[in-house]
């Protein structure tokens, strides 16, 4: 098994439950990313908001670095996770 593969996710009921969650998780994760980005963008207009802007710019940059890590975590479980039940049945 390869990870980074689409049957990987999709071998059991378990590995698409699982593969659904991180999804979310990582739109959630973009979304509030990309919502750092914007609202640190408006206060850099503002003298009395840049040093809240520049904290909102370094919140979406480490949201935007948990992405990978989302997804390599996601791929490893995955990988892991198996489907053992299912390949004593291909067996039969």
């Amino acid at each position: 098994m390869q990870l980074f593969r689409h049957e990987t996710r999709q071998k059991s009921e378990r590995s698409k439950r699982y593969y659904a969650r991180s999804e979310l998780l990582y739109t959630i994760v973009d979304f509030g990313a990309a919502l750092s980005f914007v609202v640190g963008s408006v206060f850099f207009f503002f003298d009395s908001t840049q040093t809240a802007a520049t904290w909102l710019f370094l919140i979406g940059s480490i949201l935007f670095a948990a992405k990978p890590t989302i997804r390599t975590v996601r791929e490893i479980h995955l990988y892991r996770m198996g489907d053992y039940k299912d390949l004593s049945k291909r067996d039969r």
